[in-house]
This record gives structure tokens, sequence and C-alpha cells, in this order.
């Protein structure tokens, strides 16, 4: 058995062979092994070879300018591309859009647990994030041109629903990142960001008879490495190489901090607010939204302030964090930073994460919005010539209970003005962004409205929601004109139903107190009703109940509120972070199974807590609250 692996760069890629099947570890510059991608393009353009790959990659290794992928984007180097991301590798996109390439788009989450399916010897693997997007045969099945013909994903219907099928394929060689190996090529990540796909990667280039390459930045004796820590066992590692300190930073952004390994912790407390324009007057919208208690997820772009704003308002420790990449707990990074994390409570895999988001793990996700239509579809992926690719917004838009598209009305030169609380428009966007269908499908709001998925559009000046009659407008910013500021800059006309003011909080200087608010709010406060849709909200999120006198008021403000629509109200509570004094549980019950006979058709409580869930079903059941009722009653997500 070899014992020493370690080889030059040049050496390492030169057994890559025309024609071969080549997965690329990285998220934005976390993990890119951009040592080997400078001597994979200085190989070719000196030799011509290797020539016709099939680069695969989840995210996008890449600077969105000259580094990571963009390194290989030249004519004949490539054949084909099968990626998640694509913003940030231009290069390549653009030799797909000009059909210079075989390219697919595929859901960042589907790729990266491909690799699983193809270590593990599988024809491939079934799932339904992506019906009815781009993804969907019966749309494009992921192509991104005219030169790409063959499928790589199949609609298949089993036991009478449907499912996407996406194929295995070999891969020939791996090109990976760590941090530490031995010579025997064991590797550990301790001072990398993320883990990525680093092992099931690995996996699949080895089971695929393939050679598998990583790149480290500096070598340890035999026998040094703690078990627990190696990512990359070295048995399935080929050749080792040492990178150049400037082509192994930790992010693009970061040569290496500290806090986004796990290493220590930074002070939160010493960020400063982000300045009072459009991106933090959506943020705050948005962060009314958080699940005290829950999990969220953030994307890249104007989704990135949620997190400054709710570590301004002091709710950090109220709400756990997540980055698609692997990031648990923590504030999510933005940039070139992106995909890291300040003080994390966890990094796992990326393929685990998008088993927790498949699975409908988050209790809301916040994402950006860059076209949307009349029909609640939402565009992020393609723009006219413009190829940005999927990433992971399918995976996480699609299964996240609760949903907040967060981006300016128009866009392209928009200017607003804050005038004591009230917003102004001082220039208009020149680029209209709600359009009366958009160009690709990358979030469906048919499928949401069908699935019974909460989604709200928020934008600067205005929030929409949607329905089966399509998006309807809920709320405006004070000082918005309807007619002048919203309906003349859309390309369709909205539902308008019972149009409420924007919360004037969000348009002011100072910190708007939602600590005080999710913790500490009244009940009555809690407590919403909207009689054109009879639909009774209770926001208990965060909420100790202990005084009695607390269930008068419950009551009392429900049977006020739904007087006259007796066993016409659909009832939606919100449970997570909720508290109930042990000597008010009984009365408790009471006073719900009371309301709920009175008034309720149907009762959808959400909550992640199993305990609460069990609790209320058996003691509904006790009080003779009907079986539909229950069975719709006691949920982890909306049905």
């Amino acid at each position: 058995m070899p014992t020493q692996k370690l080889v030059t760069a040049a050496e390492a890629v030169s057994v890559i062979r025309d024609g071969d099947t080549v997965c690329v570890s990285g998220f934005v510059g976390i993990g890119t092994p951009d040592e080997l991608l400078i001597a994979l393009e200085d190989r070719f353009l000196k030799t011509g070879h290797p020539k016709n790959l099939t680069l695969v990659f989840a995210a996008a290794p890449g600077d969105g300018k000259d580094r990571g992928l963009n390194r290989l984007a030249h004519p004949g180097l490539v054949k084909r591309g099968v990626g998640g991301h694509w913003s940030l590798v231009p290069k390549l996109a653009q030799m797909a859009m000009n059909g210079e390439i075989e390219a697919y788009n595929l859901p960042l989450g589907c790729v990266s647990q491909l690799y699983r399916e193809i270590a593990g010897g599988k024809p491939g693997m079934l799932s339904k994030v992506g019906l009815r997007t781009l993804v969907d045969p019966r749309l494009s099945g992921g192509k991104i041109n005219d030169r790409t013909t063959e499928d790589l994903v199949e609609l298949q219907n089993w036991n009478g629903e449907e499912w996407l099928f996406y194929k295995a394929f070999p891969i020939d060689v791996a090109l990976l990142r760590a941090t530490t190996a031995d010579p025997m090529g064991n590797a550990t990540m301790e001072r990398e960001a993320l883990k990525l796909d680093t092992t099931a990667q690995a996996m699949a280039a080895h089971n695929s008879d393939g050679v598998v390459i990583v790149q480290v930045e500096r070598m340890a004796v035999t026998g040094s490495l703690m078990p627990k820590r190696v990512m990359v066992p070295g048995a399935l590692v080929d050749g080792l190489v040492i990178s150049e300190p400037e082509n192994h930073r930790q992010t693009y952004a970061t040569p290496y901090n500290h806090a986004f390994s796990g290493e220590l912790r930074q002070p939160l407390d010493q960020l400063d607010p982000i300045p009072l324009d459009e991106r933090k007057i959506i943020a705050r919208r948005a962060a009314m939204e958080l699940p005290i208690g829950g999990v969220v997820n953030l994307g890249i772009g104007m989704p990135e302030g949620v997190a400054a704003v709710a570590a301004e308002e002091g709710l950090l420790d109220h709400v756990t964090l997540t980055a698609e990449p692997g990031v648990i707990g923590g504030l999510p990074q933005g940039g070139m930073n992106f995909g890291a994390g300040l003080n994390p409570d966890a990094i796992v895999p990326q393929s685990t994460q998008f088993d927790f988001y498949d699975g409908g793990g988050l209790d809301m996700a916040c994402l950006g919005m860059a076209q949307t239509d009349r029909h609640g579809n939402v565009n992020v992926s393609k723009f006219g010539p413009r190829f940005a690719g999927a990433g992971g917004f399918i995976n996480i838009s699609q299964n996240a209970s609760r949903l907040v598209l967060a981006g300016t009305l128009t866009a392209g030169g928009l200017k607003i003005a804050l005038e004591a609380g009230r917003l102004r428009i001082a220039q208009e966007g020149k680029v209209r962004k709600f359009v009366q269908d958009v160009e690709q499908i990358t979030f469906s709001g048919a499928f949401a409205v069908e699935t019974g998925q909460e989604v709200l559009y928020v934008t600067e000046r205005c929030v929409f929601g949607v329905g089966r009659a399509g998006l309807e407008l809920l709320e405006v910013a004070p000082g918005i004109d309807i007619e002048k500021d919203i309906l003349s800059q859309l390309d369709f006309a909205p539902k308008m139903g019972n149009v409420t003011t924007m919360d004037p909080r969000i348009f002011a200087p100072d910190a708007m107190g939602l600590r005080a608010d999710f913790l500490d709010a009244e009940i009555q406060n809690r407590i919403s009703f909207d009689p054109d849709r009879r639909q009774l909200k209770v926001n208990f999120r965060g909420y100790t109940l202990s005084d009695p006198e607390d269930l008068t008021r419950l009551s009392n403000t429900v049977k006020a509120l739904c007087r006259g629509f007796e066993q016409q109200v659909d009832c939606i509570v919100h449970y997570d972070g909720f508290s109930l004094a042990p000597h008010l549980e009984t009365a408790y019950q009471d006073v719900i199974a009371e309301l709920e006979k009175t008034f309720y058709r149907s009762a959808t409580r959400l909550t992640k807590n199993p305990f609460l869930r069990s609790k209320f079903g058996a003691e509904l059941a006790k009080r003779d609250v009907s079986a539909r009722e229950i069975s719709n009653a006691i949920v982890s997500r909306a049905e």
C-alpha cells in the first residue's frame, strides 16, 4: 500500500483524461480548490488537454469574476456543465447561454444528495423537489439550451403521487479541498468554514473507479490526526497537493476567521446596525415573521439583512438561523463570505442540511425575489441573456413551512426617501419586476397554494400574498399611493381585499422592539380576524400564559371578533416558543374546546414541539372535539 501520496498540482491534474466527468467542491470561495483549478487551466492552455470535460458542481465555486470554475471556461476544455448555481461562474454561464456547451441547472440540494447515490451505486434519486419548476421535464427538465438533449430528470408516478427522478452517473475525478493531511491521504477540515459534500464526492469518485485529488494547506505526520476529524479517509485519496496560501483562503473575502470554523465565538454586540434604506425596510418586515424557537434559512442578497435585523432586535437567541451549505445557528454571512456563519452551533455536511430542508424542517425561509408574476410564480434563475441558476432556492422555497420572498418592487435606479415615518418614492426603478408571466419558474405559486404553504412577497412599499386567484395585495407602506406607486408599476392587476398599513416602526430610525412584541405582547394583541377570508390568526410564538385573567381575555377577544361567524372560522395558531403554566392547563383546554365547538370549521395549530402536539390531541379528544377537528388541529406544518 502506498505511503506517500503528495504530488505537485501539475502532476495531480495530469491524470485527468479527455472526456472525464469531474466534480469540484466549493461554495463561493469556501472549499474551492483553486490550486488544482489553476493547474488544470494551465495544462489545457499549454497542451490542449484534457478536453471535453463534464463539470459537476452543486454550488457555484467562484467569485463572479475569474476565480474558481471561471478558470476553466475555455472553448474545448468543457463539453457539459451540471450545476446548481451558476451566478458566480459567469464565464461558464455565458458559454451555456451561447450554446457552446451542454448545460443543466438542477437544484443545488439535489446535486449534493446525488453524490451519495452515486457513491452507493444507486441508479438515481426520487424527490419532489423541482415539481412544477424549470426542473420538471414538463417545462425544461433543467436543460439550459437547445444543444442540451439528454434527459437527466424524469417525471415518475409512485403510489399515485408525482415524483422527479434524478439520474445518477459516474464521477471520474473529484477535485476537493481540506485543511490538513497525513502522507496516507487522511484529510481533516478543521480550518474550513464548511464540510460541504467532501466525503460523499470522494466516495462517489472512488466507487466509480475514479480519481480523488485533495488540496490541503499543510501536512501532518502519519498517525497524528484525530480519527473523528478525518473527513476524507486516506483509502479514498489518490493524490494530495499542498496549496499556496493565496489559493487556499477560508473565503474569498476572509483569509481566516476563527469564528467561521468554530474555534472561538465572536461577540455579536459589536456588530453595527445596517443603514435604514430599502434593504433594511424589507428585512425588517421579513423579520416580523421570524418563528420564535424555530429554524430559519436566509438566502443570499436581500434576505441577508434579516440576520442583521434579528441581531439588532435581540432575537438571535430565540431563532436558529441556518445557511444552506451546512451552517446551523449563529449569524450567517453575506457577500463573498456567504455560506459561512459567525459562531455556528453546528456545521453539518451540505447534503445533510438539504435532507433537513427537503423534509420540511424549516419553520421559515426568507429568499430573494427577482421577478414575480400574477400567479405568484418567482424567477431567480434566468433573465434574458443572463443565467444565474436556481441554487438551493427550489429545495428551500418549496419545502419551508412559511416562505417570505424579499425584493424591491422595481429595479434599476430605485431611490426612496423617508419623511416623518412615511415612505416616498423619490425615483422609480426603470425595470418592472412584477410581470404578467415570469421568464422561468423557479418557484410555483400555484403549487404553494395547493400544498397550503404560507407565502408572503415583501417589498419596500407593499406586501403581497398568494391564493387561488393569484397575487393579492395585503399591506401598503405609510405614504404610498396604491394607484400611483404600486398598481402602475405592475403588469397585472392583483386581487385587493382588506389592504392594511405596514407597521410604521419599519420606517422609523430606532429599533422596532420586536423582542418585546414576540415575548411580552399581551394576549389580545396576538389575535386578528379577517372576515373576508373568515380566518382567525393567533400568534402565541414566545408567549407564556400564566395569568388566569389571560384566559378570560383570550375567550372574550375571540368571541368578539368571530361573533356572527359561528362554525365558519378557519383558525391558525402558531405555538412555537409557547409555554403554559401547569395550574392553568385544564382551564386553558376547556376554553379552547369551547371556542373550537362554537366557531371553528377548521383549526390548524402549528408547532414543532412533539410534546405540545401530543398534549393538544389528547386533551381535545377528552372534550369531545370531533375526530375531523383533531386530525386538522395538531400538525407540525401547514398541510
